[in-house]
């Protein structure tokens, strides 16, 4: 009986582990070519051509957002930004950002074939504002914020050119060490 014990603690911790696993288990992905095609029956629209989504037209990134009133739309950059927080020669902290790119609608494409740079201007914007110790203090402040807004705008642009009309901290954590 004192070994039977331990194999149905087992048996029943198994059972458990598979249940959750089932439970909290991702949603299947949906077939090549029915991406969208349920979501736009029932909204009354009409299926892209082939079933497939054509505002969607970087398979790796997210499905932009959509803004009808100004004919824009929101490409959501899926990697986090990690900016540094130095004081005294150590990293103090560290500043984890979410962001997202407004542009012309129909040029979310454009966003994901540019990444790689875009991301490249956004980390030195980012470095340049923890060096000045924007990072430090009241860092959600509005005038901070406005300021690091409009110098990664300044980036966007200049990667992007004038289809890039914002960008969007949609998330900010800042993790001291």
């Amino acid at each position: 009986m004192k070994k039977l014990i331990p194999v149905i603690l087992a048996l029943i911790g198994l059972g458990g582990g598979l249940f959750a696993g089932q439970t909290l288990r991702a949603p299947p992905e949906p077939e090549e070519g029915a991406e969208h095609a349920p979501a736009a029956a029932e909204h009354g629209e009409e299926p892209a051509a082939g079933g497939q989504d054509v505002s969607r037209a970087h398979a790796d990134g997210p499905p932009p957002a959509y803004d009808p009133d100004l004919n824009r739309e929101y490409a959501r950059l899926d990697r986090q930004f990690v900016a540094p927080v130095v004081e005294h020669e150590q990293v103090a902290a560290l500043l984890i950002l979410t962001l997202s790119v407004e542009v012309d609608a129909g040029q979310t494409a454009v966003v994901f074939e540019r990444e790689p740079k875009l991301r490249d201007r956004f980390l030195k914007v980012l470095f340049r504002h923890a060096q000045s110790g924007a990072f430090n203090g009241a860092f959600t402040a509005a005038p901070v914020m406005e300021d690091l807004r409009g110098a990664l705008l300044e980036a966007a642009q200049s990667v992007l050119g004038p289809i890039a009309h914002d960008v969007l901290v949609t998330d900010i954590i800042r993790q001291d060490l």
